[in-house]
Parts: structure tokens; sequence; C-alpha cells
């Protein structure tokens, strides 16, 4: 866990470990690019994903788990607050997860590549389950009374219609990468910051990401919780890595007779 530094201060030999950012940058493409071709199936997956989205909300139903349905709902009445958490749920999604992405690159080169690396596995996991198991999101259950609260509010991020319709991959409510990434965001400013406000901020950025992605129709519970377990099996697996390979540089280094 490290400290806060002095404003403006990296010592040099943490600025070593700084990949060049036109590396990183091409990392940032190609997940997209993965993103890309995964969305091209959707036009072969439209009916195995309605039906897995339904299948959803009928087991939540059961558990009584569909927390998603009140939050739509009232959301649904108060498109006011709709628009606003619409433009938040578009928006933040990327401005904040890449706002901090940079700003452990720039000032915690250290610890730069055990997070990247982690946000690069969350997306891995996250788009295998997409390929294998596309969900449809709540919005487009409207039989079962849900609201499309983006599209009906005109907030900035409507994957309905428009031009985002097209890039979006409509079938990937499972598991939610917005709280994966909002969770990957707070674990990160966790890991180099110690201060309340720094970290009740982040807390608070989960916990919110979580709620407005129910409550516009776009995540069910359930995803919230695949969300979650899909940023920690990914950390886990990554500081497993990380683990073995220290391991396996001290063997390296210890002399022999």
């Amino acid at each position: 866990m490290l400290g806060i530094e002095s404003p403006g201060f990296v010592p040099a030999d943490q600025v070593a470990l700084r990949p060049k950012w036109w590396t990183q940058a091409l990392l940032v493409g190609a997940v997209w690019w993965s993103y890309d071709v995964i969305n091209n199936l959707n036009p072969l997956r439209a009916t195995r994903a309605l039906a897995h989205g339904s299948a959803i909300v009928h087991l939540e139903m059961s558990w009584h788990l569909d927390a998603e349905r009140t939050l739509n709902r009232w959301l649904g009445n108060h498109l006011l607050v709709g628009r606003w958490l619409g433009d938040y749920y578009a928006v933040a999604h990327f401005a904040v997860t890449i706002a901090v992405l940079g700003w452990i690159w720039w000032r915690h080169p250290a610890r730069y590549r055990f997070l990247r690396n982690t946000l690069l596995g969350i997306n891995v996991i996250g788009f295998l389950v997409f390929w294998a198991f596309p969900v449809a999101p709540p919005r487009m259950l409207s039989d079962l009374g849900f609201v499309d609260v983006v599209a009906v509010a005109h907030s900035v991020g409507n994957l309905s219609t428009g031009a985002l319709a097209s890039q979006a991959n409509e079938y990937a409510a499972m598991p939610s990468l917005h709280v994966a990434w909002a969770l990957w965001c707070a674990f990160a400013i966790w890991s180099v910051r110690t201060d309340r406000t720094a970290r009740a901020a982040a807390a608070a950025y989960v916990a919110l990401t979580a709620t407005v992605a129910m409550a516009t129709g776009h995540h069910y519970f359930l995803d919230v919780v695949a969300g979650a377990a899909t940023a920690v099996t990914a950390a886990t697996v990554v500081a497993g890595q990380a683990r073995s390979r220290r391991h396996a540089q001290f063997a390296d280094e210890i002399p022999t007779r």
C-alpha cells in the first residue's frame, strides 16, 4: 500500500517503470476491437439474449432479489433525475476509468502494470461471458414492466436509437462492466491513497454506479454481483501471477553450490 507523495513528485526509479504511452493506447485499441468483434455477432443472438434476460428476472423474483424492478419503476416516474443519471451512466463509465488509468500511469507508475493488467483481465472475462452467454438488459423486457430510462429521458447515452445504437453491444448485460470498472477505479484509488476523503469518494462511486446501472434498466441485480465477482477474480489472478513471478525471480537469485 503506497502513501501519498508530494504533489508533482514521482521518484526517478518509478518513472523508469512507466510504459510508453503509445503502447498503452494500442492496448486500449485492441480492447475496443475485441468488443467490436463480439458486437458484430448481435444479429445472430437476439433470441438467446432475450431468453437469458427473462430467465434472470424470473430467477431473481423467485429469490426476492429483483431490486432493479423497484429502482427502475421509481426512476421512470422521475425523468428529470433520470436524464441526469442517464448522462452519468453513459459518460462516467469511460471518463472516470480512463482518467484513473492515466493518473496511475503518470503519478504511480510502480502500481500501473498490476492495475492495468487487472483492468485487462476484467475485460477478458467480460468479453468471454458476452460471447458465450449473451444477455439482453432489463430495458428490452418491456413486457415485464421495465422502462428504458436513458431513452425516455433523452440522455446522451441512448443505446436504443441514434449513432450509439450501432456501436454498443446491446446483449452484454452480464456481467456489468460498469460495476466491474467502477470497482477497479475504487481499488486503484484505495491502493495509492490513504486519506478518508478519497477513499469515501471511491466507495460512493461504486455504490452510485451500481444503483444507476439497475435504475436505468440496463442491468439486473445479478449483473451487479457478477460485475463485482469479475473484478475480484481478475485482481486475484493477476496478483497470483505477480507472486509467481517474484518467487521465480527469487529462486533464480539464490546462489547454488
